[in-house]
């Protein structure tokens, strides 16, 4: 068992003799505090994800939790600004739709309720060939 004294002592990070970066169990959020993506969601995001890495297009994502709304930030480089945002935000389900996709322009590519819809936007489009 761990004295308690032990939780309170601060971690140094190498090279960084201000930072310290402390654990405390009693600040962790509370089950339900943070938005997140349910791992039924998360599959369709990285079905996509997945084929646009292959095809080369994509190659870093990152997802982030808010209060408010979760997002999955797609990047051609990881140095990048993002390439689309798929947005979960709860507080617009019954107005716009909870889920939506933005450019990094920050327009609203497409918007909806169900998520699969909202991902379609994805879906390979028809190109010209030249003869």
């Amino acid at each position: 068992m761990l004295d308690e004294t032990e939780d309170e002592q601060p971690v140094r990070v190498a090279g960084q003799t201000d930072n310290v970066i402390r654990f405390d169990p009693a600040k962790r959020g509370k089950p339900g505090e943070l938005v997140s993506f349910t791992r039924r969601e998360l599959d369709q995001i990285l079905r996509i994800y997945g084929h646009k890495v292959a095809a080369g297009e994509w190659r870093d994502y990152a997802i982030d939790m808010l209060k408010d709304r979760a997002v999955f930030s797609v990047f051609r480089r990881s140095t990048e600004v993002p390439l689309y945002l798929i947005e979960k935000n709860p507080r617009l389900a019954r107005r716009q739709g909870a889920y939506c996709v933005t450019s990094a322009a920050g327009h609203v590519l497409r918007r909806g309720q169900e998520l699969a819809g909202v991902l379609k936007f994805f879906d390979k489009r028809p190109r010209l060939a030249a003869v």
